[in-house]
């Protein structure tokens, strides 16, 4: 089976805008998408609310996705393919990042990804960097609106320029989500439910192109 690993933030865990719970399977992007690849490919659901790409969270520092990165992909080998999509979290007010700097950590999780396997499975799996979805322009009025100041709507639209620089630079398949998906009107951050739908879809088409 082709071992697909999703690495990403509370939009890959599947959190609900409406009721702060979590999606079932069949709703989570991760879950469609292993629906939609079927028998042959094996999809790794590993999203965590919150997740950073290698920025410390002074509260809750355990959420650093560098940190995890290594062990996860250890526990999974061996991964034929990553799709990473995180960097929303690193527009908090309190990191004062921006785009280009998140883009940059996420490069660093690339260039982790690709140097680990290669030592630790003996190949490098095929990588899927996708550009997060903008932040909703009512973040303002959100429940999130304290982590979220109103110049992290304005970075959050700057993220598939240099998402894609980075994708370029590494070798990496590129996904624009923003092209696709907008946040729920919920809360200006979280995926609805048709939004999970899309992006695991556009995601298996790029899976489905990779030879394997």
């Amino acid at each position: 089976m082709t071992t697909v690993l999703c690495y990403g933030d509370s939009n890959t865990y599947g959190y609900d805008p409406k009721t702060g719970l979590r999606y079932s399977e069949d709703v989570r992007w991760p879950g469609v998408l292993s629906s939609l690849l079927g028998e042959n490919y094996h999809v790794v659901e590993e999203g965590c609310n919150g997740r950073t790409t290698v920025t410390d969270d002074p509260v809750e520092g355990w959420k650093n996705g560098l940190d995890y990165l290594r062990p996860c992909l250890n526990s999974h080998k061996p991964v034929d393919i990553v799709v990473l999509m995180l960097g929303t979290n690193d527009l908090k007010e309190i990191f004062h990042l921006t785009a280009g700097e998140i883009a940059d950590n996420a490069g660093i999780l690339v260039d982790v990804i690709q140097s680990f396997t290669k030592e630790k499975q003996g190949f490098v799996p095929k990588i899927v960097l996708i550009s997060p979805p903008e932040i909703g322009k009512d973040m303002p009025n959100s429940v999130f609106s304290q982590s979220f100041a109103p110049r992290s709507i304005e970075e959050s639209k700057k993220f598939p320029k240099e998402y894609r620089r980075i994708a370029d630079s590494r070798g990496c398949l590129f996904l624009n989500a923003a092209e696709f998906i907008y946040p729920s009107d919920a809360d200006s951050l979280h995926l609805t439910e048709e939004g999970h739908r899309i992006l695991a879809e556009k995601v298996a088409q790029i899976v489905r192109s990779i030879p394997v």
